[in-house]
């Protein structure tokens, strides 16, 4: 009981930052407006409100922001060529199931994705051979497919639009009918899942961290971090195939100049909000998803309070720069001793007076 207890402690101290941050948004809009958090079911019986919106509309930032934590914590830096090969994912989704196939059905769809995740996992593969064979850092090895991943997906589909309309595809986007739940909240959770389940039945959690931490210790006890990192990126790559084919859902049409354009940037962020060093070495999904909600309900609040969309890029900087720099270890190195100081004053003055 005394474990779990200091488990479920140590749970909470690592996702301090996102939890106040989400805590603080969301207390704002409570005094700022009570009909923020009003939830109601639309004239197709599907849930619709601004937390639905909020949790539905993080889905490809969160399930992106998964993978680039691995990334991280195996690498010491991240990988920013995710948007620009989620057109690529997008590309080889697109053209598969539109040239490939007369007709489209649920089998075809899951073929087209599994094609496009083995085509993403190779560009991947790519960025972790140049970290991870060559040692180049992660952020200028990705530079390479960051610069040509979108001109790429215009050689795989010419066309700058493809539009996809069909229901079935617009199902993964939306919502499947008769569910009052959009349908990307049921793959986020699903590929949490998924990642929970493969962190506990392998010691892939365990390895990344270490690799992370310190390669030549990983290396001496039998951890190939070659193998580790190429694995990370692999992820990576089935992360970023979903987020696509749920964007492609959810607006009906590839447009592959502008397929999750700065995607990247908030994947970093999230990462760095949930508490996970952005140097490598331990980490903690559970804590970049939340921070992918956190920059939503940002982003959602501003919208709400009608600030102009031109301006909204500022506001957000603003309020992530507040969050990074409060989870930074200078400013948690202050808080610690400040707290230490304030329990010693409390606690060790509270016994002399007893004593007397």
């Amino acid at each position: 009981m005394k474990n779990t207890l200091k488990k479920i402690a140590s749970s909470l101290n690592s996702l301090m930052i996102p939890l106040v941050a989400l805590f603080l948004l969301l207390l704002f809009n409570l005094f700022r407006d009570v009909s923020f958090f009003r939830i109601t079911l639309d004239d197709k019986g599907v849930l619709s409100g601004n937390l639905v919106s909020i949790i539905n509309s993080a889905s490809e930032l969160a399930i992106i922001g998964m993978g680039m934590t691995l990334v991280t914590a195996s690498c010491g830096g991240q990988d920013i060529s995710v948007g620009t090969v989620s057109a690529i994912a997008g590309a080889v989704f697109a053209k598969m199931l539109l040239k490939a196939f007369t007709v489209i059905t649920i089998p075809t769809i899951l073929l087209s994705v599994l094609v496009a995740i083995l085509v993403t996992i190779l560009f991947k593969l790519f960025n972790g051979v140049l970290v991870a064979v060559f040692r180049i850092q992660p952020m200028i090895a990705t530079l390479i497919l960051y610069s040509s991943g979108r001109s790429i997906a215009s050689w795989i589909i010419v066309d700058a639009t493809t539009k996809i309309e069909d229901p079935l595809v617009r199902y993964i986007g939306m919502t499947i009918p008769g569910s009052p739940i959009p349908t990307p909240i049921f793959i986020t959770a699903i590929m949490g899942l998924v990642l929970v389940l493969i962190f506990k039945l392998t010691n892939l959690s365990l390895y990344t961290q270490t690799v992370g931490i310190n390669q030549g210790a990983a290396r001496l006890n039998g951890i190939n971090p070659i193998v580790v990192k190429l694995l990370c990126f692999g992820v990576l790559g089935v992360c970023v195939t979903l987020a696509s084919v749920i964007q492609i859902g959810r607006i009906g049409s590839l447009t592959q100049n502008t397929m999750l354009a700065d995607i990247e940037m908030d994947a970093i962020l999230a990462v760095a909000i949930g508490g996970n060093s952005l140097g490598g070495g331990k980490f903690r999904i559970s804590g970049t998803v939340l921070g992918a909600y956190v920059i939503e309900t940002l982003m959602t609040t501003l919208r709400s309070m009608n600030v102009d969309t031109s301006s909204i890029k500022a506001y957000k900087a603003l309020a992530i720069i507040a969050v990074v720099v409060a989870g930074s270890p200078v400013i948690k190195a202050l808080a610690s001793n400040l707290w230490k100081k304030i329990r010693e004053q409390v606690f060790v003055g509270t016994s002399k007076e007893a004593i007397r």
